[in-house]
């Protein structure tokens, strides 16, 4: 009794290839799939309910809670916030001009990127140390009593 090499009929391997692939597209595509206009949905906000207006409203955090000469990061928001001199807030995209990496730090008077070791001033986000040439754009934020949010 012989068996049959080809006994078994099925899809052409061609076919399970090119499935494979786009399957694989499609994960990696939904894990990338974050919006970079600092809209985000309301699982990324934290809000409930939440439209992108609800996002914008809520708190960023406590005028206390940013150093004089220096600042914090707000990843989830995809914002940095300084307070160059006492009583002065400013707040900049958390994302590096240079390649779109996330600024991780504040320190010494700069917003530091750790790709690229990119530097921005906390006083107007123009750069200090590249290799991104351009600033951190701004973004508008209302200070209220010790509450900051964005505008």
């Amino acid at each position: 009794m012989t068996a049959s090499l080809h006994s078994v009929s099925g899809p052409a391997r061609r076919t399970v290839v090119a499935a494979a692939g786009a399957a694989g597209l499609a994960v990696a595509l939904t894990a990338c799939g974050g919006s970079d206009d600092g809209s985000g949905s309301s699982a990324d906000s934290g809000t409930a309910g939440g439209s992108s207006d609800d996002a914008a409203a809520a708190p960023l955090g406590s005028t206390a809670d940013i150093p004089e000469g220096g600042g914090k990061v707000f990843a989830d928001r995809k914002v940095v916030v300084t307070q160059p001199s006492a009583g002065e807030f400013k707040a900049f995209s958390a994302t590096c001009t240079h390649q779109g990496c996330a600024v991780k730090s504040v320190a010494d008077g700069v917003i530091n990127c750790p790709c690229h070791n990119s530097n921005f001033s906390i006083a107007d986000g123009s750069v200090k140390g590249g290799p991104a040439t351009e600033p951190l754009p701004s973004v508008e934020i209302t200070v209220s009593g010790d509450s900051i949010t964005l505008a």
